[in-house]
């Protein structure tokens, strides 16, 4: 059993996606975007593209747990409120893994490229955005909001992906008036969901290479706790500079890919 397992391990790959995706999760548990450099690893790696893809999501879903773990242990997640956004972001999530096949990205690019540049103005034209906790509390109004919100962005995580961790932050900045620690701890749970879905449809398909997968997946469990740690340590003024220049990234490679 053990000897088919790793019949078609690499060291060479399995140190090359290690080195990079340590530095993904890292990024990722700060502020997301960990993906532009995780899902280009694995691509080089010389997997087949759609195995590629469908491993980076189970290596990734491994990194979004350790940043969630790391988060919740330190007090920055609100599983009580959160209850009622998981729950609409689970089925938004499935919903956009199972219309995948049937939407042409060339239809949405133009609009999340637009939705992602706006975040990006707004974030910085309001510079004490997130800055402060103003959270005062669940009511009627943040939970329909935060649950809505929920189920656009886990149905957008679910079939397409970029930028999602930057609207799922931004999201919560708005609706509660959270934080950037606190949005980014409670934008993990959230970002969990979706990865699970999207993972659950890979491997219905057959697209996961569980070897590297799972093996890259604890590197990246380790860089995620490693960078929430980090991100917790240096609180929200940290965060905004790297949210930003995630967004910014996300953005420039949409552009490069669209017309270039």
């Amino acid at each position: 059993m053990f000897e088919t397992f790793f019949a078609e391990f690499n060291l060479h790959t399995f140190l090359f996606l290690s080195a990079a995706c340590f530095i993904a999760s890292f990024i990722d548990a700060i502020a997301g975007g960990g993906g532009l450099i995780s899902v280009p690893a694995f691509v080089a790696s010389g997997l087949p593209i759609h195995v590629a893809m469908g491993s980076n999501k189970m290596a990734a879903t491994f990194s979004v747990l350790g940043s969630t773990v790391k988060y919740f242990t330190s007090g920055k997640i609100n599983f009580s409120l959160m209850k009622y956004p998981i729950i609409t972001g689970a089925i938004g999530s499935v919903l956009g893994a199972c219309v995948v096949s049937n939407t042409k990205e060339e239809i949405l690019e133009p609009l999340i490229f637009i939705m992602l540049l706006a975040v990006v103005v707004y974030t910085m034209l309001n510079k004490n955005m997130g800055i402060k906790d103003e959270f005062q509390g669940q009511t009627s109004k943040n939970t329909f909001w935060g649950s809505i919100m929920s189920f656009v962005v886990c149905f957008y995580i679910g079939f397409f992906g970029p930028g999602g961790g930057s609207f799922l932050l931004f999201g919560l900045l708005k609706v509660y008036k959270f934080d950037f620690i606190r949005a980014s701890g409670n934008a993990k749970v959230l970002n969990l969901v979706g990865n699970v879905a999207g993972l659950i449809t890979f491997i219905y398909f057959g697209n996961v290479s569980y070897l590297y997968s799972i093996l890259v997946g604890v590197v990246m469990y380790v860089g995620a706790q490693c960078g929430a740690k980090y991100a917790i340590k240096k609180g929200s003024k940290f965060i905004r500079p790297f949210f930003l220049a995630v967004s910014l990234i996300t953005i420039a490679k949409m552009a490069v890919e669209k017309f270039l």
